[in-house]
């Protein structure tokens, strides 16, 4: 994969997931707001778990960005497009499909 198509699937993979990170903050704000309110009577652990669930979502997501970080990182670097353990190309089929992708197949 060339420099400027691996540069552009990154740019819109970040701005992808900032904007999936910052919806699912602001819907774990609005549920942690709700969870206080007085209303219907319902099972006090589902705001719990719907918290629980967020975060997860969230690191999850962070995880993402974190690994997006590092490929841009790499490009820079000039070894984008390799394995981070091996050095063995990663071929343009799985940075297609990952553009963050660290390791080949063989190595997941």
């Amino acid at each position: 994969m060339n420099e400027d198509t691996a540069r552009q699937r990154l740019r819109d993979e970040r701005l992808r997931i900032e904007k999936l990170l910052d919806q699912t903050t602001t819907d774990g704000l609005d549920d942690r707001a709700s969870a206080g309110e007085q209303g219907d009577m319902t099972d006090p652990a589902e705001p719990l778990i719907a918290e629980q669930e967020e975060d997860a979502i969230s690191e999850g997501l962070r995880e993402r960005l974190a690994s997006i970080e590092r490929a841009e990182q790499r490009l820079l670097d000039g070894t984008y497009g390799r394995s981070v353990r091996s050095g063995q190309p990663i071929p343009d089929d799985r940075l297609e499909a990952d553009p963050a992708a660290e390791l080949t197949v063989d190595e997941v």
